[in-house]
């Protein structure tokens, strides 16, 4: 099947099934096209509008947790405790929490039962964000086929015309050659039924 006859047959398609038989998604970036409106949008803005206050918080956690920073901060307190509590409290006898910590493990165990989830949380947030990007993309990609085709079309029609325009010219000339030979062959004979 010839290029020309597919594109045909998929306009056809389309008028006689029209939107409906499209996906939400191709429909929203047919009515873009129609409007000649932009389908690029910013996955990040995309995404801060739908965010509840829990998925910000999550992933403002998730992130301070990854962080260097954190990881500083938190061995430098963890150091502290055990200078703390075996060092300094225990020359006066009133270490709270002595050497084996029990007290900093269930502090430690708490933190990482709070921690984990919420890192899930991100994590799955993380999978949503390339779901819509992914999701965004193929809007793009649709739309820039279809204005690649509209491209080609015009393209086409321009070729066309070109080609119509050169074969009307040189059918003019043909004619007026026609024409003049007619007129010589014409003249010259009329001149040889004289003499």
């Amino acid at each position: 099947m010839h290029m020309d006859d597919q594109v045909t047959q998929l306009a056809r398609q389309l008028l006689d099934s029209g939107l409906a038989s499209l996906s939400e998604r191709e429909q929203r970036v047919i009515a873009l096209i129609a409007k000649r409106s932009q389908v690029a949008r910013n996955v990040n803005h995309v995404l801060e509008e739908q965010q509840t206050f829990g998925e910000r918080l999550a992933d403002r956690v998730a992130q301070l947790g990854g962080s260097w920073a954190f990881i500083g901060t938190f061995t430098a307190m963890l150091v502290a405790w055990v200078v703390v509590n075996t060092v300094v409290l225990a020359r006066f006898g009133g270490a709270f929490d002595p050497y084996p910590y029990i007290f900093l493990n269930l502090i430690l165990s708490m933190v990482a039962a709070l921690q984990a989830p919420v890192i899930l949380m991100s994590q799955n947030r993380q999978a949503a964000r390339d779901r819509l990007a992914a999701s965004l993309d193929y809007e793009i990609n649709l739309k820039a086929e279809v204005e690649i085709m509209a491209l080609h079309e015009k393209m086409d029609r321009i070729r066309l015309e070109s080609v119509e325009e050169t074969l009307r010219g040189l059918t003019a000339k043909f004619d007026e050659t026609n024409a003049f030979l007619r007129a010589h062959f014409h003249v010259r004979r009329n001149s040889e039924l004289v003499s």
